[in-house]
C-alpha cells in the first residue's frame, strides 16, 4: 500500500506531479493526479478505447464534488484555470492511498469523506465509491464534467451540445453530441438535478503547444444524496447501457482483488512492476491481443510492442499472450514491406528496424519458452521473408551495402528517443549504430534457427553475411581515439556525438564488439550517460564528431543533457553482465534499489517514458511507458532473485 499524507496532498505543486493510472484491459483508462487535478488532456475518469465506430474518446473528464455539513457547503475539487486554482479542495485533502485502487480522503467539519476510483476490467465503465466517517451525516453532490473528444484535442463551449438527460430505468443517459457513444450514469439513492453549465478555461500544465490550449467542459447536472456515517455510495459511468444486474460495490471489490493478485506474493517492488505491466496488454477487437505503447496517448506501435513483449509477457509468465502477440505482430511485419508504419494508429512514417526487433523478440521467446515447435510451424517462414526482405532491399531506400551494413537513405531516427522536454534529437542519415547491431544479431539468430530447421545452406549464407557486416562495422564505427563507437556513419563522415545507441552493439543477444572495446564503451557510458533514472540520450559535454580530414583531437561542445531513459538502463546492464559476468549483477541491483523509489513519485506504481537528465529528474513524456516498465521488469527477472530494497521511501509505505 502506498500512502501520501497531508504534507503532499495539501501542496498542489507536489500533488500535481503525482499521477495514477487504471487501465481497463481494452485500451481505455482512467488517470489523474492524486488530487483529481487533471494536468494532461489525456487525464480523465472514463477514457474509452478506439473501436471501428468511434475513435479513442475522453468521455468523462472529471467530477466536481461538494459536501454540506451543518448547513455549510464545502467544495472538494481542485482545478487549474490558467494559474487560478478553483475550487480549493486541496485545503481539505487529508491523505491519498493506492491500495491498489486510488483513494483520496478529505476532512471537513469533523467528518472524513473518501473517494475511491475503480476502472472496471474489460468494461467501458468507471465506478466512484464515496464513504463517510464521523458521527453526523453529510449531503453529497456529484457533478459530472464531460469532454467528449480525443485525448489530444480540446473541447470549447459550443451550441451543438445536447443538455438533456434521458431517464432509462434507474439510469440517466447523456448523448451530448450526435454520432458519439451515449454515457449512462447511475447513483443509487441519489436524485438527479438538471443544471446544464459550461466550465471554461481548464489548463493542462503538462501539455505543450496546441495540446496546452485551454478547454471548456460541459456539465448537464448533478446527483444529490445524504451520506450516513459508515455508509458508502457508488457513482457509475458507463459508455453505453449499464447492465441491469450490475452491483457496483461487487465490481469494485472484484477489481481490487484482481489487481492485487497480479503481484503474487513477491517482495520489494516486483509486485508493482507486474501490476504496471498488466496495463499495457489489452484485448483488441481485430487481433485478439495488443500492446499499448504508453498512456495517456493510448497508441499502439508494432515496434514498441516487440521491444516490450519480453518484459510484459515472458517475464510475467504470460506465455500464451506472448504467442498470440507474436503471431499478430508477425502479420504486421512479415513480407516485402519490412518497415511497417511506426504506429498502427499514427502516420509517423516507417521504422527501419521493426523487422529486426521481431527477430530479437523471437529469440527471447525461444530462450524463455523452449517452444521450438511453435517457432518451426508458425514463424520459420516469416523469419526467412524478413531477413531476405532486408537483404533484397525495401521501399524507401532500405538496403544492404556492399560491406554488409544496413542503412536507410532518409535519415529517420530508428530508436525514436524523444520526449517532451527531453534532449535535442538530430537527423541521423546514413548507417546508424543500433541498426547494425540489430542486423548482426538478427542474422546470427536467423542462422541458428535455419540450422536447427535443417536449412544448412541458408544458415551458412546468413553467417557469412553477419561476419562481413561485423568486420565492416568495426572498421567504420570504432574509434580508438574516442574509445567508443560512432553514432552514425555516412560515407566518409562519422558522427561521434556521444549517445546511448551504441549499447545495442554490446547488450543485444549477439555482441558486435570484442570484450576489450566493449569495456571501454561501458566505462564511457557509465561515466557520462548513466543516471539514477536511466541512460541519457546525450552527455553534458560531448566530444565533437570526426569530420573531414585534418580535424585533430577532441573538441568539447556544450550539448543539452537530454532525457534519461529507464529502458536503456536495462540494455546497459545487459551489456555489463555480458562483459563482467555475475559480479555485474550486484551493480545492477544497486541501481535498481536507487531507482525503485521512483515508483512512488511521478506516476505512482508505474514508470514514465523518461526523466530529466539532471536532478531532481522530473518525469518526461508519457506518464506510463510499456517499454520502460517492460525493460526494468525484464532486468529484475534476469537478475534471478527478488530485490532486497523497498520500492518507496519508508515514510511512504505502510
Amino acid at each position: 500500500m502506498l500512502r501520501l499524507g497531508a504534507e503532499v496532498v495539501h501542496d498542489v505543486a507536489l500533488a500535481s506531479r503525482r499521477e495514477w493510472l487504471l487501465a481497463d484491459g481494452l485500451g481505455g483508462w482512467a488517470a489523474s493526479t492524486v488530487l483529481g487535478l487533471n494536468t494532461r488532456g489525456g487525464h480523465g475518469l472514463l477514457v474509452t478505447a478506439a473501436t471501428p465506430a468511434h475513435p479513442r474518446l475522453v468521455l468523462l473528464s472529471r467530477v466536481e464534488e461538494a459536501v454540506t455539513c451543518d448547513g455549510v457547503r464545502y467544495e472538494l475539487g481542485t482545478n487549474d484555470y490558467g494559474g487560478a486554482l478553483h475550487p480549493r479542495g486541496f485545503e481539505h485533502a487529508d491523505a491519498f492511498v493506492l491500495d491498489p485502487l486510488p483513494t483520496l480522503t478529505w476532512e471537513v467539519a469533523g467528518r472524513r469523506v473518501s473517494r475511491t476510483v475503480a476502472r472496471l476490467h474489460h468494461e467501458p465503465a468507471v465506478v466512484l465509491v464515496y464513504q463517510l466517517e464521523g458521527a453526523e451525516p453529510a449531503a453529497l453532490e456529484v457533478r459530472p464534467l464531460l469532454a467528449y473528444r480525443e485525448p489530444e484535442k480540446r473541447q470549447r463551449e459550443n451550441a451543438a451540445v445536447r443538455a438533456e438527460a434521458a431517464r432509462v430505468g434507474p439510469d440517466f443517459v447523456l448523448q451530448p453530441y450526435a454520432g458519439c457513444p451515449p454515457l449512462a450514469l447511475r447513483m443509487a439513492g441519489a436524485t438527479w438535478e438538471s443544471d446544464p453549465h459550461w466550465y471554461r478555461g481548464f489548463r493542462y500544465v503538462m501539455d505543450v503547444g496546441d495540446a496546452g490550449s485551454p478547454e471548456d467542459l460541459f456539465s448537464p447536472g448533478l446527483f444529490r444524496l445524504v451520506l450516513r456515517p459508515g455508509s458508502t455510495a457508488a457513482f457509475t459511468a458507463w459508455a453505453g447501457a449499464i447492465p441491469p444486474s450490475t452491483d457496483p460495490m461487487v465490481r469494485v471489490a472484484g477489481e481490487r482483488r484482481r489487481i492485487r493478485a497480479l503481484g503474487d506474493a513477491n517482495e520489494g517492488f516486483l509486485p508493482d512492476l507486474r501490476r504496471a505491466a498488466d496495463a499495457f496488454v489489452v484485448r483488441a477487437p481485430s487481433t485478439g491481443r495488443a500492446i499499448v505503447s504508453g498512456y495517456p496517448s493510448g497508441m499502439k506501435s508494432a515496434r514498441e510492442a516487440l521491444i516490450a513483449l519480453p518484459g510484459l509477457c515472458l517475464a510475467t509468465g504470460r506465455q500464451d499472450d506472448a504467442r498470440a502477440l507474436l503471431l499478430n505482430l508477425t502479420a504486421q511485419v512479415e513480407g516485402p514491406r519490412v518497415g511497417p508504419p511506426a504506429s498502427d494508429e499514427s502516420s509517423n512514417g516507417e521504422a527501419l528496424d521493426t523487422g529486426l526487433w521481431w527477430v530479437v523478440t523471437l529469440e527471447r521467446f525461444r530462450e524463455a519458452t523452449g517452444d521450438h515447435e511453435f517457432i518451426r510451424a508458425k514463424l520459420q517462414g516469416p523469419l526467412l521473408a524478413i531477413l531476405e526482405g532486408y537483404r533484397a532491399g525495401t521501399r524507401g531506400g532500405v538496403g544492404v551495402s556492399a560491406e554488409g551494413l544496413l542503412g536507410h537513405e532518409d535519415g529517420a531516427n530508428p530508436l525514436g528517443l524523444t520526449a517532451s522536454g527531453g534532449g535535442a534529437e538530430t537527423s541521423r542519415r546514413g548507417f546508424a549504430v543500433e541498426v547494425q547491431a540489430l542486423w548482426y544479431s538478427a542474422l546470427i539468430i536467423g542462422a541458428d534457427l535455419a540450422r536447427a530447421a535443417g536449412q544448412t545452406a541458408r544458415a551458412g549464407d546468413w553467417t557469412a553475411l553477419a561476419a562481413r557486416a561485423r568486420e565492416s562495422f568495426l572498421r567504420a564505427f570504432w574509434s580508438e581515439r574516442h574509445g567508443y563507437l560512432a553514432d552514425v556513419v555516412d560515407g566518409s563522415r562519422a558522427d561521434f556525438t556521444l549517445r546511448p545507441h551504441q549499447l545495442h552493439a554490446i547488450g543485444l543477444p549477439h555482441a558486435l564488439l570484442p570484450r576489450d572495446k566493449a569495456q571501454r564503451v561501458l566505462e564511457v557510458v557509465r561515466r557520462t550517460l548513466l543516471t539514477p533514472v536511466g541512460v541519457r540520450s546525450l552527455a553534458a559535454t560531448d566530444p565533437a564528431y570526426e569530420g573531414t580530414a585534418g580535424e585533430q583531437g577532441l573538441r568539447a561542445v556544450a550539448l543539452d543533457r537530454g532525457a534519461a531513459w529507464p529502458c536503456l538502463a536495462a540494455l546497459y546492464f545487459d551489456a555489463l553482465i555480458r562483459v563482467h559476468g555475475e559480479s555485474a549483477k550486484a551493480e545492477a541491483w544497486r541501481w535498481l534499489d536507487e531507482f525503485a523509489p521512483r515508483l512512488a513519485d511521478g506516476t505512482l506504481a508505474s514508470i514514465p517514458a523518461a526523466f530529466e537528465g539532471d536532478a531532481p529528474h522530473r518525469p518526461l513524456g508519457e506518464m506510463a511507458s510499456a517499454r520502460a516498465v517492460a525493460e526494468v521488469l525484464r532486468l529484475v527477472t534476469r537478475l534471478g532473485r527478488r530485490p532486497s530494497g523497498r520500492s518507496v521511501r519508508p515514510d511512504q509505505r505502510s
